[in-house]
């Protein structure tokens, strides 16, 4: 359990590091590349593919993906929160849009433990993943989802 401690708050530093580049003029492609990096260093995508069996009844990821209940996870590590053109979000969610939030690691971290705690009025039925190591595997999961464009 110490490894995926440290793994996870190694990418909560890094997570920590991308907001400060942001915040200090980096280019955003830069910062969802340290976000991305981040995500797969704190923990096994391999492993999180079989806890997103737990999301496949709303979301979809990957090529093809549509919304269902819930919206696609495509390009969700780095992304602002509620940017997905056309799926009506809760308004639990829409609040969090409206201010700007990130799905940086720590924010995933939050939502995937209890949603319900991380965003009010939310829709999502999902009870949350207790365990820490769970939560790693399924950031790294999703970063494996995440594009992120190059520099020119």
């Amino acid at each position: 359990m110490k490894l995926v401690t440290y793994a996870l708050t190694g990418a909560f530093m890094l997570a920590s590091t991308a907001a400060f580049a942001e915040s200090h003029g980096a280019a955003e492609e830069n910062t969802q590349q340290m976000i991305v990096e981040a995500a797969l260093a704190g923990g096994d995508a391999a492993a999180g593919e079989k806890i997103f069996k737990k999301c496949k009844a709303c979301h979809m990821i990957g090529e093809g993906a549509k919304s269902r209940t819930g919206p696609p996870l495509n390009d969700m590590v780095g992304a602002e929160v509620g940017d997905l053109e056309g799926f009506k979000y809760s308004k639990g969610m829409v609040a969090l849009a409206e201010e700007d939030t990130v799905w940086t690691i720590e924010n995933l971290n939050a939502l995937f433990l209890k949603p319900r705690d991380f965003i009010e009025k939310t829709k999502m039925s999902f009870a949350g993943l207790k365990d820490e190591e769970d939560r790693a595997n399924l950031i790294a999961y999703l970063a494996t989802f995440t594009t992120v464009e190059a520099d020119d």
